[in-house]
């Protein structure tokens, strides 16, 4: 098939690239600035089109409303005027926060509680809006795996001898190995189903203990962890803001990431993933996180040497 792909370059983008492309498909990939007209001639004789392009960090709302709303709108109006069909990849963000104990299911009002998740929503939102477009939209949990920057600190905080455990003790959150990721877009392509979103993940979700635990296991069994008091997490969430006020660049830690880590979770059912898509996760936590670790070894971003090898 001709599948156009938006944020071809990005972690998720380059993962979809090389398992299209491996499958024998043809990939367009679609830059930059977005403009309906043009787009709308790029996308003429695809399958489909993948929307990816997105922002996930960023200091002002109108940027995440620039990015995650306005971009969508204009795919959106371009994939029904060539007569593609879209995948549109949103985020269990969109949905909000749910503990392990009352996962969230597709049928459940929305209550984003970040500028991200809200701009997420309003992104799928305009998907409703556009009359005749044929669409689906995803959302993933936490994706993680090859050319995932995100975790990767934690990685490199592991084999200097330490992991920081930050978040709420008894917080839970589904997960998604890139790889089953992928698993998932594909049918999504191919599937005649249109109008609705569909949560992605493992149907185990894991707190940040044993998130913690599967990276040491991974890159340093005998690092050292280190319990961050959520108290320090909000100081330091305060200090991130007057941070970028002064640099215009996101913080690692601001006021919108202490109130996801302030959550009780964010965990989702995954029942509509296997029942419409006829997808199950397989990669496990511990499976996943070595896997990665092992990438990210093969790849330069983490020191040889540091942890086992992932076996098969």
């Amino acid at each position: 098939m001709r599948i156009a792909v938006t944020g071809a370059s990005g972690f998720i983008g380059r993962n979809l690239v090389a398992h299209l492309t491996a499958r024998g498909d043809e990939v367009v990939p679609i830059r930059r600035p977005f403009d309906a007209t043009r787009l709308a001639a790029e996308l003429r004789g695809a399958a489909a089109a993948v929307h990816l392009a997105g922002l996930v960090s960023a200091v002002r709302e109108n940027e995440f409303v620039e990015a995650n709303v306005d971009s969508t709108r204009i795919v959106a109006q371009a994939a029904r005027d060539a007569g593609v069909r879209l995948v549109h990849l949103s985020s269990l963000a969109a949905a909000g926060p749910a503990a392990a104990t009352t996962p969230r299911s597709e049928g459940d009002p929305p209550r984003p509680i970040t500028a991200y998740g809200r701009s997420k929503l309003a992104g799928e939102r305009t998907l409703h809006e556009t009359p005749g477009l044929r669409w689906i939209a995803l959302r993933p949990g936490v994706v993680y795996g090859p050319h995932d920057r995100a975790l990767l600190p934690l990685f490199r905080m592991a084999a200097r001898g330490f992991l920081p455990l930050v978040g709420r003790a008894g917080a839970a959150y589904t997960l998604i190995h890139v790889t089953d990721l992928m698993r998932a877009i594909v049918p999504a392509i191919e599937t005649d189903l249109a109008g609705e979103p569909i949560f992605i993940g493992h149907p185990s979700p894991a707190g940040p203990l044993a998130i913690v635990d599967a990276i040491r296991a991974a890159v340093a069994p005998h690092a050292r962890t280190i319990r961050v008091p959520m108290v320090a997490t909000r100081l330091a969430a305060a200090a991130g803001e007057i941070a970028q006020r002064v640099t215009g660049r996101p913080a690692p830690i601001n006021r919108s990431r202490y109130r996801e880590l302030a959550a009780e979770g964010f965990v989702c059912r995954v029942d509509r993933m296997r029942e419409r898509l006829g997808v199950v996760a397989g990669i496990g936590l511990h499976e996943g996180i070595a896997r990665t670790a092992d990438w990210y070894r093969g790849a330069g971003w983490l020191a040889e040497g540091s942890g086992p090898r992932a076996q098969g």
